[in-house]
């Protein structure tokens, strides 16, 4: 019997999501500069600057070749990266620890692949008291990829 109840009980974790930090993302089917467009005015519509863009898509194309790579993983990727004073503050004022996760950042990539959507993210802080810029985050995405 104790057997069959640890059974079960390992079933319904492994069925259940990560709880843990999660990638939140969404496709789009768009032309990638387009879509970085969108994303750069979703920030800049809720009043916040972009602080800086990495630009790892043309880095890994770049390297690649020295790195021996065999495939190109991106036809491009950027991480936006930035912030907001208000919320910062809120949430470090919880914990200041919550430090550790400004800048926020926003990602956009298209695979290397034959018809690969424009995929647009972040990734969501498990830690309570970071809510607020979950919601931020989403928001942002959402309006970026019309999916509010």
């Amino acid at each position: 019997m104790q057997k069959l109840i640890g059974s079960a009980i390992a079933t319904i974790f492994l069925a259940m999501p990560a709880l843990a930090d999660g990638f939140h993302t969404v496709d789009v089917e768009a032309d990638f500069e387009d879509v970085v467009m969108d994303v750069e005015d979703a920030i800049t519509n809720q009043g916040l600057v972009i602080d800086s863009i990495s630009y790892v898509g043309q880095m890994l194309a770049r390297t690649g070749e020295d790195l021996d790579a065999e495939k190109d993983l991106f036809t491009d990727a950027r991480i936006f990266s930035f912030c907001s004073a208000a919320l910062s503050r809120e949430v470090m004022e919880e914990k200041l620890r919550n430090l550790q996760f400004c800048p926020y950042n926003i990602y956009v990539y298209q695979a290397a692949e034959d018809g690969a959507p424009v995929v647009v993210g972040y990734r969501e802080s498990d830690e309570p008291t970071m809510r607020p810029v979950n919601y931020l985050l989403q928001q942002i995405v959402a309006s970026a990829t019309g999916t509010h």
